[in-house]
């Protein structure tokens, strides 16, 4: 495995300088730079991060300070798994500072009109498309909070989705287009689609539906099959197809309250499912894996919910 190459920043600035250094903090802290000792600071080694510690150095010499950048492969007490989960980790908690309002922002937009609704939503993407941009290595909660971004945005946009009923027989031998790394919403719609809509369908992966013009999209923003009201992709599905069937209606509850978390019905039968799902992602399992391995937990799920 190649060794990472590191960029550190090391400066000081007189102690009378206080409106400099806080100006240097928050530039420091807008790059998405570690701090790992006192006036040290680190970034991946990236030209343009390169240029940002370049820019920042000269600016604390204007200050009338001192700077230096260097460059390290090794970093004594810190190798590279250490610092990829210091950058995640700070990530994770900027992360789980949009939770909270983008939660209540998705209840409101259930309730009707709201006047302030698009301005607090947009002020959301925008932080998280800032945290976005200096999260290095993916952190996880990542691909969650864009999750939550999508249900709100379909909230706000269609409260009751009632389109017309669609037969099986003419949606055959398709090829159906999901968002990479699947978890509980889209595995539960994968195996739903082919044991009860298309026996032969093919599934490919994408962060965006123009990749496969010719595929169906699922689960993915301003898609047809996707969350509509209250609906997750998975009830939204059963319902476009009148797929009439008490286990299946069962199902959609235990995916909806584990996909959206929000105890609708209060049925905790698919979390467990959704956490195997996960570690199997985190294992290294691949998209197609898991749609072939969360397909034979909903058959048994399925089941055994048609003997009661």
């Amino acid at each position: 495995m190649e060794t990472r190459s590191w960029l550190l920043l090391l400066f000081s600035l007189p102690a009378t300088h206080k409106t400099e250094r806080v100006a240097i903090w928050r530039k420091l802290k807008k790059t998405g730079a570690i701090q790992i000792k006192t006036s040290t600071y680190l970034l991946p080694d990236t030209p343009p991060q390169y240029e940002i510690f370049q820019w920042l150095a000269k600016q604390v010499r204007d200050y009338g300070g001192e700077s230096t950048l260097v460059r390290a492969k090794e970093i004594e007490g810190l190798n590279d798994e250490k610092l990829v989960g210091l950058f995640n980790s700070a990530r994770e908690k900027q992360y789980a500072e949009l939770t909270g309002p983008l939660r209540s922002l998705g209840q409101r937009a259930k309730t009707g009109r709201d006047e302030h609704f698009a301005d607090e939503l947009e002020k959301l993407k925008k932080a998280y498309r800032a945290i976005r941009e200096v999260d290095f290595f993916d952190a996880p909660r990542g691909e969650d909070i864009a999750t939550v971004l999508e249900r709100v945005q379909c909230s706000a946009r269609v409260r009751k989705f009632a389109g017309p009923k669609l037969r099986t027989k003419e949606f055959q031998k398709k090829t159906w287009l999901t968002r990479p790394r699947p978890e509980i919403d889209r595995v539960a719609c994968a195996w739903l689609i082919r044991r009860f809509i298309d026996a032969n369908a093919v599934f490919v992966f994408a962060s965006s539906a123009s990749a496969f013009p010719e595929a169906l999209p699922f689960d993915m923003p301003d898609a047809e099959f996707s969350h509509h009201g209250d609906d997750c992709t998975f009830e939204t599905l059963v319902k476009r197809f009148a797929l009439a069937d008490k286990a299946l209606r069962k199902i959609g509850e235990m995916v909806h309250d584990a996909d959206l978390g929000d105890d609708k019905f209060q049925r905790t039968e698919c979390v467990g499912i959704d956490r195997v799902l996960k570690g199997w992602a985190k294992a290294g399992m691949s998209d197609d894996e898991l749609l072939l391995n969360g397909s034979a937990c909903f058959n048994g799920l399925y089941a055994f919910l048609q003997r009661l």
